[in-house]
């Protein structure tokens, strides 16, 4: 299994502050701070959780109006993350964070309802970063036209990201990101160019382009920073091998593929051995890459039964609450809904942890992983804080309580 990762990436790790080829990823994605997700921080969003047309931070700003957004979100900002979570991080083992931002931070366009401010709590971040010994991984998380239609991107509906200036101003975005930060690479050591372009919503020639021009834009600032690209959920090895490789000229490029087994009909009806089976397949297929790989989203659910994961106001596929999307029902949401990693049911922690060390078994047969999320609200099967803290998660990061589990084709989870 070592021959693509030797083959893919031996003479790329002169440069970089930290080294991709020898060390394993281990990380968390700060989500919910600079981009508002409802379902990481429903209060923010419960004055609508009953109507008005609030789902996302577009609509969250433009309701509230300038000053009012400029004030709700500078509070967030200020205590969402703090230096205490960085050493947390830290302390864990871990190695990376993941940090999403909006193009409106960094490239504000005239009409946007989208305010600023979040640029000083990022500096903020790459110190405690720097004091706590984690490497930063900056990632634009939303562009403008929405390059997926989803909340997270900022604005939730259509995919119009390829129409009118929208691309041109994306690739200020990251210019200006790479830039702010040239000086800083001793931390930053990576730069996605954009989260989850939708295959099905975009021309992906374009998206190609826009990835070897965003390359182009981040080095004008830096050599020194690998360059992430998203998969668009396309094949990590027939899509993606032969693209901005080594061979192909350019340099420092990681892959960022995301794995959840949740947002299909099929995948909430897997019993808890078919997930982590699924889980360990995905080990092959992310070491047979030409190119370094990280799995940059991954999470401990098996359910999409969080408050407002599907969207503010939505039910889940799990026990039949989303109209359109649910076919049957497999169980009830219950504790997974809402509350505490304490308080889910023992079944579903032995689940989640047979079902987090498997990943993490076939995650680390490339490049490595950061987890989505470090912390939520009330989504306790996505809190990795807590998860950690209540030992679903195996400290150190590398024991394991059931080795084994990509090496055998045997169910080792008791009850199944």
């Amino acid at each position: 299994m070592l021959l693509p990762l030797l083959t893919c990436c031996r003479t790329q790790r002169d440069t970089l502050n930290f080294d991709y080829n020898g060390q394993k990823v281990r990380g968390v994605n700060l989500g919910g701070w600079f981009v508002l997700e409802p379902w990481i921080t429903p209060s923010l969003f419960q004055p609508w959780a009953n109507g008005g047309g609030v789902v996302d931070e577009y609509t969250f700003t433009a309701t509230l109006g300038k000053a009012a957004a400029q004030n709700q979100l500078t509070q967030h900002w200020a205590s969402w993350i703090t230096e205490a979570d960085f050493k947390e991080i830290a302390s864990f083992g871990l190695n990376h964070v993941r940090i999403p931002i909006g193009y409106w931070a960094l490239n504000p366009l005239a009409g946007d309802p989208y305010v600023q401010g979040q640029l000083p709590f990022l500096d903020n971040a790459i110190k405690w970063a720097r004091n706590a010994g984690l490497k930063v991984m900056l990632d634009l998380h939303g562009a403008p036209g929405s390059q997926n239609g989803f909340d997270n991107s900022g604005k939730y509906g259509s995919i119009n990201w390829q129409s009118g200036d929208n691309v041109k101003n994306t690739l200020t975005a990251i210019r200006n990101l790479a830039a702010r930060y040239k000086g800083d690479m001793d931390v930053v050591t990576s730069i996605e160019l954009l989260n989850e372009p939708a295959n099905w919503g975009n021309d992906m020639s374009q998206v190609k382009q826009f990835y070897y021009d965003g390359w182009g834009n981040v080095r004008d600032s830096n050599s020194e920073v690998a360059v992430v690209i998203h998969d668009a959920f396309l094949d990590v090895q027939s899509y993606w091998n032969g693209f901005m490789n080594q061979a192909s000229g350019v340099n420092h490029v990681i892959l960022d593929t995301h794995i959840y087994q949740i947002f299909s009909q099929g995948e909430v009806a897997m019993k808890p051995c078919a997930h982590v089976q699924t889980a360990c397949a995905a080990g092959p297929k992310v070491s047979g890459t030409d190119k370094w790989t990280i799995i940059g989203e991954w999470t401990g659910a098996q359910t999409d039964c969080a408050k407002w994961l599907n969207g503010l106001g939505k039910g889940a596929r799990y026990d039949g609450t989303l109209p359109a999307s649910s076919q049957g029902y497999y169980g009830d949401c219950q504790t997974k809904y809402q509350g505490t990693v304490d308080g889910l049911l023992q079944v579903d922690k032995v689940n989640l942890e047979y079902y987090v060390e498997a990943q993490l078994d076939a995650y680390e047969q490339h490049t490595g992983w950061i987890f989505w999320a470090w912390k939520t609200e009330s989504a306790p099967e996505w809190h990795f804080q807590n998860l950690t803290r209540a030992g679903l998660i195996p400290q150190p990061l590398t024991s394991r309580k059931h080795p084994g589990q990509c090496q055998t084709s045997a169910c080792m989870i008791p009850g199944n």
